[in-house]
């Protein structure tokens, strides 16, 4: 790809370039290439049971076998309802070794959850958290999977801490509760047939680079769950932008997986980009603060990929511990807006960077990010990473650019379509390979991509364009509120009328006309709230996002 400037490249970090060539190759040659160079390198650290390069690849190429022996062939889908352990990343890589498409799902949705993205998908075989097998088992006739095969999450411990858990004491018994489930007779177990198994064929058939990687569920741009097609291109792309915006030095980094593997921003960080770079992944199978500090003096982390709320909980309990947090060179931070208080107490503990990235499932998933220099903003959604390319234009005629509108993104990381979703595909993917990403932004002078809202949420109440992050933002420093959700609601002639949900600090208390009364000199008045709800929390993604659609289902229920 030949260079070129555009506005935002003078605001990139130092070394940063402007494009990026992205080899042809798939996922897999990475991790091939990091074994072949740092064989020894610890690989993943799941609570201190270390995998080295040469045992994670000789493990991929045993689970590669195991799946070719289920039948899996080249093109079928592989579910992965898996917590974040060594197991999950030997899935992920041998379903792609084969040629096969990882679909990721959460290990603690419902059955019902779990059958729609099944059936959607046409998976073959399903690789399952032993506690997540019977909500499978109990669908598996309305899928085309043929074949369940449970994880016994406590088999990736270290040997003394699998030992531990067979003490006749209440702790052990709790431990091994959360960690283990009973599956009927008769199912498969996943760490058994791994290590029974003979490797793969070394001249067995790898994918290419324009193959089908990955079917990511996604709420999308319209808000229908919808399964974004990966390729291999599309990863190895994100892996290597990701590589040339931190600038990270191969074979030398630890990064700390909290962020769950089956969502992008986690997939993307902690297993394609980690394994390009060579680094440690420290993997931990939910976020727990404890546990990360713990790991921090056990193998110190360099780069933390996290969501906000992660950031205040591990700075609070660094804080309270006295935990040294100075190894961090650089975090990334998504999914929600970076206050700047979170930014600047985390920067005080780790003496590193923190910056926001931008990006959808649809993008593989990052397509910005604040630069890690003097010049990352907090608040900011950041620069167009490099060989990437944006435009600003009007929802209603994308064909033309304005200063203030929704986003395109075109690039290397955009994704291929939904799968089986041509209509909506047309809709997304524009002529000229530009996505539509359903966010309204603006671009400052610097270059930098400011968040307005999404256009989905924006509330039209009398005429008047409502944008609700701009209110959360104002009643969000108002003394005593912790966080806040603000959502249209059906209001006749007018509209939709503006709702605040807001959670509030420990003993504090307020009232509508105490919040009217702050915001009345900070927005204008046709956004100004009708009705207050205070609730005791604000429901939350995955990764945690507040859902505003949530809260106004829940609202609309309570106030019919």
């Amino acid at each position: 790809m030949s260079e070129h400037r555009s506005p935002w490249h003078a605001s990139y970090g130092p070394g940063v370039p402007t494009t990026v060539e992205v080899p042809d190759e798939a996922v897999g040659a990475s991790l091939e290439r990091a074994a072949a160079r740092w064989p020894d390198r610890v690989a993943v650290d799941f609570l201190g049971a270390a995998t080295t390069y040469r045992s994670l690849a000789d493990q991929v190429g045993r689970a590669a076998q195991v799946l070719l022996e289920l039948g899996v062939e080249p093109g079928d889908r592989v579910a992965i309802a898996l917590p974040n352990c060594t197991a999950h990343v030997v899935a992920f890589h041998a379903v792609l070794r084969v040629g096969a498409v990882v679909v990721e799902h959460n290990p603690t949705y419902t059955a019902r959850e779990l059958a729609h993205q099944l059936a959607d998908s046409g998976s073959v075989v399903a690789i399952v958290w032993e506690h997540t097998a019977a909500a499978v088992l109990a669908v598996q006739s309305e899928t085309a999977v043929r074949s369940v095969v449970a994880v016994d999450l406590s088999a990736d411990l270290p040997r003394r801490s699998r030992l531990a858990l067979r003490l006749p004491v209440p702790a052990a018994r709790r431990t091994r509760a959360a960690l283990r489930a009973p599956v009927p007779d008769g199912t498969p177990e996943w760490h058994r047939l791994v290590a029974r198994s003979a490797p793969i064929a070394p001249d067995h058939p790898r994918p290419s680079s324009g193959d089908l990687a990955l079917i990511q569920y996604t709420g999308g741009t319209t808000g229908t769950p919808k399964g974004a097609m990966l390729t291999h291109a599309n990863l190895v792309a994100n892996a290597v932008q990701g590589q040339a915006w931190t600038g990270a030095e191969p074979g030398t980094g630890t990064i700390y997986g909290v962020l769950p593997f089956f969502h992008a921003f986690g997939l993307t960080l902690c297993l394609t980009y980690a394994s390009r770079i060579g680094a440690t992944l420290v993997a931990f199978p939910k976020f727990d603060p404890d546990q990360v500090l713990a790991a921090q003096r056990r193998r110190p982390g360099t780069f933390l990929p996290a969501v906000p709320p992660m950031l205040d909980r591990l700075a609070a309990a660094a804080e309270a511990t006295h935990a040294d947090l100075t190894s961090f060179r650089y975090a990334i931070s998504g999914a929600m807006p970076l206050p700047r208080a979170t930014a600047e107490r985390w920067e005080r503990l780790s003496d590193g960077y923190v910056v926001e990235g931008y990006g959808l499932t649809e993008t593989s998933p990052v397509a910005l990010g604040s630069p890690l220099s003097p010049a990352r903003r907090p608040g900011a959604l950041g620069l167009p990473f490099p060989s990437t390319d944006i435009r600003i234009v009007d929802p209603a005629d994308v064909a033309h650019d304005v200063t203030e509108g929704e986003l395109l993104i075109r690039g290397p990381q955009v994704f291929a379509g939904y799968w089986n979703r041509p209509e909506e595909t047309a809709e997304q993917l524009l002529p000229g390979g530009w996505l539509r990403t359903g966010d309204i932004v603006r671009m400052d002078d610097d270059g930098m991509v400011v968040l307005v809202d999404r256009i989905k949420e924006m509330i039209v109440t009398g005429g008047y364009k409502v944008y609700p992050s701009q209110v959360e933002e104002q009643l969000r420093a108002m003394p005593g509120v912790q966080d806040v959700a603000v959502i249209g609601v059906p209001a006749g002639d007018l509209g939709e009328h503006v709702v605040a949900a807001v959670t509030l600090d420990e003993g504090a208390s307020t009232d509508l006309s105490a919040v009217r009364a702050w915001l009345e000199p900070r927005v204008a008045r046709y956004a100004l709230p009708r009705d207050l709800v205070v609730l005791s929390e604000l429901p939350r993604s995955l990764i945690g996002k507040v859902l505003r659609r949530a809260v106004r289902e829940e609202y609309l229920t309570t106030h019919a």
